[in-house]
């Protein structure tokens, strides 16, 4: 029932009972009152329900009342239900909240964690070099350099290697190590910004100088009697760093020696026999000019890596040659290895020919628990002292580290096993097309590599390395100049 105090009235199923004045003196609020007090009586005499009492108001234009005030039991019960649904509310929010940063952090639990140089887009190009080489199936029977290295060998974690390797090939895991015996992807196309003038120039010279032996021996010659300044060695040749030295006669520089930090090396030295070697800007070295590490300087090579912000490493060395080693295995064959505070997993390994191979590292301080990935290119076919027989192996070898390392701030580590013939001859191929590449109008290899001696001594030891560093660069120009448009 509801009644109405402007027009006192009782509304009974929907009928309106006008009230009028009575000897009770009796009001429609009475009544309401009078029937909520009476709730019982009144449903088993009339066989009517009562729902709701109440005083309302007749809205203007409407024949019936419409309850706008109603009884403190009734108001509960609605406030009662609101606060329920607002509670409600909140708790769907807070699980859908939930889930989303449960879903968030299973996806960022699948990922490797990287430090500055590392993210999605660190090895873009190395995945794609890897999908092209995927692509490729011919059977290659695995060709691998032996030798041993220091360190304590911990267990494959095979989930966590699988899933890295899977960020690097689309082709099948065969193992934790993701060992690979695949054939190499198609021969990288040569690219430069070189104009046709500029190429054909420095073709000439170099065909020039290929050509007149005497002239050649006269030049090298030369380089072999430059004296770089300054050229002390004092701090590689001091007791206490000898025993650090795979070769007395190869050591580097004091004002160029990489400089390690003492606090977070395992001898608490800063000593390493590396060189850094820079282009063009003194800021940003190109190189980091290295010997292969030996048992107890492993890792040193890796704190190297490390607080250099290095992301690809060119071997030009096996680990052993004619049964001499030149350098020990500073990675774990498979699975992960702990050097000092750097604990190194071998991700990948594809032999992409006869010539290279490539190694992916996951690379992790455990003081710091910082992670990084880094790429290894390994070139099997360049003896001790001596010259490959063939430079389209190397250059397509050196098309492949540039892609995998395009656009980087960081030095590239190269290093065969003293850390000057093959390093240098590598080093000094390297500028000099990255020179040209540019857009350098005149090139003179004999003054880059003055350039280049001037901060690690012996790089490019002998004459026939020399000659086969300008081959190499004739040969880039010439393929360059037959990729361009005519």
């Amino acid at each position: 029932a509801a009644s109405s105090t402007s027009g006192s009235a009782l509304c009974v199923s929907n009928r309106l009972i006008l009230i009028r004045q009575n000897p009770q003196n009796m009001s429609a609020e009475d009544m309401a009152e009078k029937a909520a007090s009476q709730k019982s009586f009144l449903e088993s005499e009339t066989g009517l329900k009562i729902l709701q009492t109440g005083v309302g108001e007749r809205s203007e234009g409407h024949g019936l009342p419409h309850a706008t005030r109603v009884r403190e039991g009734s108001s509960g019960l609605v406030l009662t239900l609101v606060s329920m649904a607002c509670v409600g509310g909140v708790v769907v929010v807070a699980l859908t909240i939930a889930c989303l940063r449960h879903h968030a952090k299973q996806l960022a639990s699948g990922k490797l964690g990287l430090g500055p140089e590392g993210g999605p887009e660190t090895h873009v190009d190395y995945q794609e070099l890897c999908r092209q080489h995927m692509a490729a199936k011919p059977s290659f029977s695995r060709q691998e350099a032996v030798g041993g290295g220091a360190g304590g060998r911990r267990g494959t974690d095979t989930s966590r290697v699988s899933s890295v390797s899977s960020q690097f090939s689309d082709g099948p895991q065969h193992s934790p190590s993701s060992h690979s015996s695949t054939p190499s992807w198609s021969e990288e196309p040569a690219q430069s910004n070189m104009d046709i003038s500029t190429g054909h120039m420095i073709l000439a010279y170099m065909e020039d100088h290929l050509e007149n032996k005497d002239r050649l021996l006269k030049e090298w010659e030369d380089l072999c009697s430059y004296q770089a300044e300054p050229s002390a060695v004092t701090v590689a040749q001091s007791e206490a760093h000898l025993e650090k030295n795979r070769c007395s006669d190869s050591l580097p520089y004091d004002h160029s020696r990489v400089k390690l930090k003492a606090e977070s090396n395992s001898t608490k030295e800063d000593y390493i026999n590396a060189s850094t070697i820079i282009d063009h800007d003194p800021r940003l070295p190109a190189y980091i000019a290295t010997q292969g590490p030996l048992a107890h300087t492993i890792a040193d090579f890796w704190q190297t890596v490390w607080e250099n912000g290095c992301t690809v490493i060119v071997m030009t060395t096996a680990l052993v040659e004619d049964g001499e080693i030149q350098c020990v295995r500073y990675w774990p064959d498979e699975g992960s290895s702990l050097y000092h505070i750097y604990e190194v997993n071998l991700v990948s390994e594809h032999i992409w020919c006869k010539d290279f191979l490539v190694r992916s590292f996951y690379l992790k301080n455990v003081q710091t628990q910082e992670t990084r990935t880094l790429t290894q290119f390994h070139l099997l076919s360049w003896p001790s002292n001596g010259i490959p027989t063939s430079t389209r192996p190397l250059l397509d070898f050196r098309r492949k580290v540039n892609r995998c390392y395009r656009a980087r701030s960081c030095p590239i580590i190269v290093h065969c096993s003293d850390g000057t013939g093959r390093t240098g001859t590598y080093i000094l191929i390297d500028m000099v097309l990255n020179r040209m590449a540019k857009g350098v109008k005149e090139i003179d290899i004999a003054a880059t590599l003055e350039h280049i001696r001037d901060q690690r001594p012996n790089l490019v030891r002998t004459k026939d390395q020399f000659e086969f560093a300008l081959t190499a660069v004739a040969e880039e120009v010439n393929a360059i100049l037959k990729a361009l448009p005519q």
